[in-house]
């Protein structure tokens, strides 16, 4: 048992120069960080690679099956230690949903500083990601453990899709519908709580959109209405819908009255709380980004904020978008029709 005492550990969140996936490297700087590599010969089974930045990479297995194989870990977004825990498993296992699969297991990733945190601290990490496991119907199978400067947690997280139905990023068609599974804000609220500015039931609410698994995602693969398909995570609203759009050669025009946010999230986001990460976004790829109205400062901060664990955007054709909506609550989602796609330059446009 370690020596260390909960009651004199530091906040979880006092240990990481970032939270979440606002921990991601800006979507600019990744982008030069991967040009001029090399590119090795990609074999015709594997189905989905690098090339579009989609959720996941997809290996055809037979007619029938393919492997959907996925890693995400970030550094702590809150700082009870299972909350934690949940929030960083489900949002590594949301990107086999994104693709359409479904979860057949998962490898623990964890880097945690040994000398600071108790073993029940890191226990409870570890505990919470189970759990996150259990509610998705699959193991923790193994993984890997090393000591860090940082607490760091995540899961490589492995499922099945039947090629059939496997969804890209990167088949939206001019005419599609484009719809958000749950509301923006998840950053904002981020950056609340670490400076202590956000109450029980705005914690309440965060806790409650970041731990709720992306399980409409299979049901959606199977309809042939449904045509592209991705989840809202670090780069932003504006970041995963410019992927669709680039991917897909084709413009994405968002309504924002439309687009649904968590309540509260525009007074926090008035009062400051607006984390790096949105700054950064905007940096690396507002040049994309058209406005067809007048926006305020608040509206882009939120278009940009980094969402951990964020929702399901899908396109599809507007004939499918009631059955659509009707998969989404079956499953207790109150997902929103936020605009469409149009022939035009691969950007985004927000009116």
């Amino acid at each position: 048992m370690s020596s260390l005492s909960a009651s004199v550990e530091p906040r979880l969140t006092s240990l990481a120069h970032g939270g979440g996936c606002g921990c991601k490297i800006a979507p600019g700087v990744l982008q030069e960080i991967l040009r001029g590599r090399a590119v090795l010969p990609v074999p015709p089974e594997l189905l989905v690679g690098i090339e579009t930045s989609d959720d996941a990479a997809v290996y055809r297995l037979n007619d029938h099956q393919a492997v959907v194989a996925t890693t995400d870990f970030f550094m702590p977004i809150v700082d009870d230690p299972h909350d934690f825990g949940r929030i960083a498993a489900t949002n590594a296992i949301s990107d086999v949903y994104a693709m359409g699969g479904t979860p057949i297991f998962a490898l623990a990733l964890v880097g945690m500083p040994v000398n600071t945190l108790s073993t029940a601290t890191i226990g409870a990490i570890l505990d919470g990601g189970a759990a996150a496991c259990r509610a998705a119907g699959i193991a923790v199978a193994g993984g890997h453990t090393i000591d860090s400067v940082e607490p760091i947690y995540g899961l490589v997280a492995i499922g099945l899709v039947d090629p059939a139905h496997l969804k890209r990023n990167s088949a939206a068609e001019p005419g599609d519908v484009l719809i958000l599974g749950k509301p923006l804000g998840v950053g904002i609220f981020s950056a609340a709580l670490k400076k202590g500015a956000l109450d029980d039931a705005g914690y309440a609410r965060m806790l409650g959109s970041t731990t709720r698994l992306n399980t409409p995602g299979p049901d959606l693969a199977r309809l042939a209405g449904v045509h592209a398909m991705t989840d809202v995570t670090g780069f932003g609203l504006a970041g995963h819908a410019l992927e669709i759009a680039r991917g897909s050669g084709c413009q994405l025009r968002i309504n924002w009255s439309a687009v649904p946010l968590l309540e509260g999230v525009r007074e926090l986001a008035g009062a400051g709380f607006v984390t790096g990460a949105s700054g950064r976004n905007w940096a690396s790829y507002g040049h994309d980004v058209a406005f067809l109205r007048e926006i305020e400062p608040i509206d882009k901060a939120l278009l940009c904020d980094p969402q951990t664990s964020g929702g399901l955007l899908i396109t599809c054709a507007g004939s499918s978008v009631s059955d659509v909506l009707e998969v989404f609550r079956k499953h207790g989602f109150d997902a929103a029709v936020i605009g469409e796609a149009v022939a035009g330059a691969a950007q985004l446009s927000v009116a």
